[in-house]
């Protein structure tokens, strides 16, 4: 049987799993600068909703403790998804996040949360045990210390989780420029989340067109 590497992820095939983005959560992370890794998390949110790709959002007390979703991603991108919250520090002991997970009706996961040690390692993890490939979004994770995210990084590594970063994420859904589609949508997100799409795109269309002109004028 093939393993989780042996074919690129798609929208047809793969659900994304975005796990306890909230402001108690965010406050925490001292492996990256929380602002980074909220950007990412963006980034691989509004690549999921320029592909189709099906997207669970989950919260951990919401109410009582951890604050709610983070607008930039649930009011800004999601706006008509249910936020799931729960109690438990692993979303698959949670049924109505078993069963939004379920009625995405794929198999490939891709999974990002905070903090990294918890909310994405054990999910991924389990995951994985019930049958899933799993794959997580390493750069769009943190947690209270640098060890800490790296071992849990480590842990998901060996127990067969893949990881991936948010561009990356992004690029592997789009998989050719010519794809005119959704090329414009690419660039768009990524302009203002990245040096490719808010200097590196740019420049290089600016060149292409001096040269252009300097040809013509030749």
């Amino acid at each position: 049987m093939p393993g989780p590497q042996s074919r690129f992820i798609t929208a047809a095939d793969t659900a994304l799993l975005l796990i306890d983005y909230q402001p108690q959560m965010l406050m925490g992370i001292r492996s990256d600068d929380p602002a980074s890794v909220l950007n990412n998390a963006q980034i691989i949110a509004k690549a999921a909703a320029l592909f189709g790709m099906p997207t669970v959002l989950t919260t951990i007390t919401a109410d009582s403790f951890a604050g709610p979703f983070v607008p930039e991603i649930a009011e800004e991108v999601f706006t008509d998804k249910i936020v799931i919250d729960r109690s438990s520090i692993n979303a698959w002991l949670d049924e109505n996040f078993v069963k939004a997970v379920e009625a995405t009706g794929r198999k490939r996961l891709v999974i990002a949360g905070l903090w990294t040690g918890a909310c994405a390692t054990f999910n991924a993890l389990e995951a994985i045990w019930r049958g899933y490939e799993a794959y997580f979004v390493a750069d769009a994770c943190g947690d209270t210390t640098p060890q800490v995210h790296e071992r849990s990084v480590d842990r998901m590594i060996q127990g067969g989780a893949v990881p991936l970063t948010a561009q990356h994420f992004v690029y592997e859904l789009q998989q050719d420029w010519a794809r005119s589609e959704t090329y414009q949508g690419v660039v768009d997100l990524l302009r203002p989340h990245s040096i490719f799409g808010n200097v590196q795109v740019p420049y290089g269309k600016w060149a292409l067109r001096a040269h252009e002109l300097d040809g013509a004028v030749a």
